[in-house]
């Protein structure tokens, strides 16, 4: 049995990486930490989790913890990180790993020499329906890829009011925005697709200078894009066409992705209008030809196959398997890091007009 700790149990993970770990048998969630105690005891409760700390050095430090799970913001994301590798734990980091292209590398240096089992949460490179259309097109199902065209929304980043609690969104320097939320989630779903992206010219338009605080009359400066526009080169030669969409929300339809070879397209949307590409199921079609995705691609248990629980679970049986195997999972620090670059990359053609290889 591994054994984990959650660090930031009372957020994101609540809704997502708790109900996964609980449901494979694998695992079993020891600790939970939040900011304040009560706020970890009412997670501890409510997941029947025995430790609950206010303070993530406290978990990390326990013997009773193999796995660290870090899901706070990403601004405090190194700090746990650094910590959970000097006290030799496994760590599972959300995504981004870092703020910026920089402290991921860091990280991930900081991994390697510590010898642990390290992933991050791109839980698009476990999606099901991601990994099926992958194999449509190594099939030859399509004929040869041409090109890759994405649309997608990108609410609750990029419009004109937010809640109180994502302001932390609106400074780049917290790491948090439409390019590496949204963007990435998409992006790194489309490469597990297509394939990776060498090359790239993009735009980050900031639509919204300032934003109103929703349910107030505040208003807060902004510094963040509103929507990411790119072109770009997959490895295998086809052109990608990207367009996220800031807004104010909720999403009204998701997504629509195109895969156009030269003998067929594949199109891809959301089954419940709406969702996102890393986490929900797609209704695929070859031309008119409804695909149905085979059960054999869906490893994890019944109660947790929908909503976002499901891809972090098959990352979790992924992360299971290389601790048992004394490899590094999929996708680890290092595809996180390749990632952050690709977005400096996209960053760094927004600012200056160039097309930029990815390194």
């Amino acid at each position: 049995m591994i054994r984990v700790g959650v660090v930031g149990a009372s957020g994101w993970a609540g809704n997502s990486h708790l109900p996964a770990l609980a449901a494979l048998e694998e695992f079993e969630v020891t600790a939970v930490a939040t900011t304040n105690q009560a706020s970890a005891d009412r997670a501890a409760a409510a997941h029947g989790v025995r430790h609950a700390f206010a303070h993530a050095r406290d978990l990390i430090a326990h013997p009773e913890v193999d796995v660290v799970v870090v899901s706070v913001k990403a601004s405090g994301h190194a700090a746990v990180i650094k910590a959970a590798l000097a006290a030799g734990k496994h760590v599972v980091s959300e995504w981004p790993l870092g703020i910026d292209a920089d402290e991921a590398a860091e990280l991930t240096e900081a991994a390697t020499d510590a010898g642990v089992v390290h992933a991050v949460v791109l839980q698009g490179h476990h999606s099901p329906n991601a990994r099926f259309v992958a194999d449509l097109l190594a099939d030859d199902r399509i004929g040869t890829l041409e090109s890759v065209a994405l649309v997608a929304e990108g609410a609750p980043w990029g419009g004109s009011r937010i809640g109180p609690n994502l302001m932390f969104g609106l400074d780049p320097s917290e790491g948090t925005t439409i390019l590496t939320i949204m963007a990435g989630h998409f992006l790194a779903t489309l490469e597990c697709v297509a394939g990776p992206l060498i090359e790239v010219s993009a735009r980050l338009p900031r639509t919204h200078d300032r934003v109103l605080i929703a349910g107030t009359q505040q208003w807060a400066p902004n510094a963040t894009p509103s929507h990411v526009l790119l072109h770009g080169l997959l490895a295998g030669g086809a052109t990608a066409s990207v367009a996220v969409h800031g807004g104010n929300g909720p999403a009204r339809y998701g997504f629509r992705l195109e895969l156009v070879g030269s003998e067929a397209t594949v199109t891809a949307t959301p089954t419940q209008p709406g969702s996102f590409i890393h986490w929900g199921d797609w209704d695929i079609r070859i031309g008119a030809e409804t695909l149905t995705v085979p059960d054999t691609y869906r490893t994890v248990p019944a109660g947790v196959r929908s909503g976002p629980p499901a891809n972090i679970a098959a990352l979790y049986q992924e992360v299971a398997r290389a601790i048992t195997e004394a490899r590094q999972p999929h996708p680890s620090f290092e595809t996180a890091l390749r990632h952050h670059r690709l977005l400096a990359a996209i960053e760094q053609s927004a600012a200056d007009g160039t097309v930029r290889r990815i390194p």
